[in-house]
């Protein structure tokens, strides 16, 4: 493996206040728990994030007593946003016989390290638009892609908007989603929804004007915009380009504020996001859930980092390895993780109360998604839905 490839970043509480880390604690050798994240390419806006995350979660596990006595340091390798990469990192990680990993971000990457994972590590995959099967060593962050959908067409349906144009990329994600829409929109209670325009970009293009001429004509009541990153920008400019004037649905791997600030002129007005309880507090009522939301929440401030998605899909797959090998011992099999994982319910964490018995690799679904909008004028995100979708009183 050439240097290049080699990236690490050690997240470790020696980078925090001395005051974090006990005296007696010190000398001790501390826990690896090792990550692959793209830190640079077209997704390093989650990648930097989910690092951030790992600060905030090392601090917090090592004033709780760290793993049985013993501090944890995360160490994370750079994939450059390219499944290629991330895939001879895995097969290093996997040839020093690491028993767990966190990480990537991004469908196609975690697509790719998936078949190379049938004796382990258990891999924890920052994107909800995998969907690996009950029982593999790979489980995905927050709810899966069909589930936070579930919620967004619930919420449309129920705002009175019928009349639904779509327009996905061709990669992974989009397709993803697009199977993910169609799959809701057949639901029975959905009978009244009329997709009426269904377009298609590639992530490399820089214009979608055919495409968003013709959503125009078909006069739809909102849009679906499908895409991440780069590619996002190029739907929102193409909208406004067009003159729509349409709420506006798109995925939460938009969920950023440097998204958010650096296309700020182009964004749609009414633009909503499936969102978790992190980005609406004052929708929470479980305590557990609550309070774990408090803790994430504070937590990242206290190292001078106003959370948004990259951050929160970190949160609760770290906290859950964390759980794991406080329970089990860090010597763990990779095969005693999964087992414990699968066998974990009603565990509150910061994106909702999990239960991997009855929703294998994941652990939760639409009923923990509330809907959020962009609020230009605050500068972040505010909650238009209770959980599940179903929209406030207005």
């Amino acid at each position: 493996m050439t240097a290049g490839l080699r990236v690490l970043v050690v997240l470790s509480a020696l980078l925090l206040p001395a005051t974090a880390v006990p005296r007696a604690r010190a000398a001790e050798a501390p826990i690896e728990i090792h990550a692959i994240l793209p830190l640079t390419g077209q997704a390093s806006f989650l990648g930097q994030g989910e690092a951030a995350a790992l600060r905030a979660v090392e601090a917090v596990v090592d004033k709780q007593g760290g793993i049985r006595g013993r501090p944890v340091r995360f160490v994370v390798q750079d994939d450059t946003s390219s499944p290629q990469v991330a895939v001879q990192l895995l097969n290093q990680l996997i040839a020093d016989k690491v028993n767990v990993v966190l990480g990537s971000s991004l469908v196609a990457i975690c697509g790719a390290m998936l078949p190379i994972l049938k004796d382990g590590p258990v891999a924890y995959c920052m994107s909800n638009g995998v969907h690996p099967p009950p029982g593999s060593y790979m489980f995905t962050s927050a709810m899966w892609t069909k589930d936070m959908i579930v919620a967004d067409v619930r919420y449309l349906r129920e705002r009175g908007w019928t009349k639904i144009a779509m327009i996905t990329s061709t990669d992974a994600t989009g397709q993803d989603a697009e199977r993910s829409l169609d799959e809701a929109f057949a639901r029975p209670e959905n009978k009244a929804i009329r997709v009426v325009a269904r377009e298609h970009f590639n992530t490399t293009d820089v214009s979608v004007a055919a495409q968003m001429a013709r959503i125009r004509a078909a006069n739809p009541d909102a849009l679906i915009a499908w895409s991440s990153g780069t590619p996002a920008a190029t739907l929102f400019r193409g909208e406004q380009e067009a003159g729509l004037d349409l709420p506006t649905l798109t995925t939460a791997g938009n969920l950023t504020y440097v998204q958010m600030k650096q296309y700020g002129q182009i964004l749609p007005k009414e633009l909503y996001f499936a969102g978790l309880p992190q980005f609406a507090p004052e929708s929470v009522s479980d305590a557990g859930v609550k309070s774990a939301v408090q803790t994430y929440l504070s937590s990242l401030a206290a190292i001078g980092i106003k959370p948004d998605y990259g951050e929160a899909s970190m949160w609760d797959p770290a906290m859950l390895v964390v759980t794991a090998l406080r329970k089990l011992g860090p010597a763990a099999s990779a095969a005693q993780i999964r087992d414990y994982i699968d066998g974990l319910s009603h565990w509150a964490g910061a994106d909702g109360i999990y239960d991997f018995k009855a929703l294998p690799q994941r652990g939760l679904d639409d009923r923990n998604v509330i809907v959020i909008r962009w609020d230009a004028a605050k500068g972040t995100w505010v909650g238009v839905s209770r959980p599940g979708g179903i929209p406030l009183k207005r």
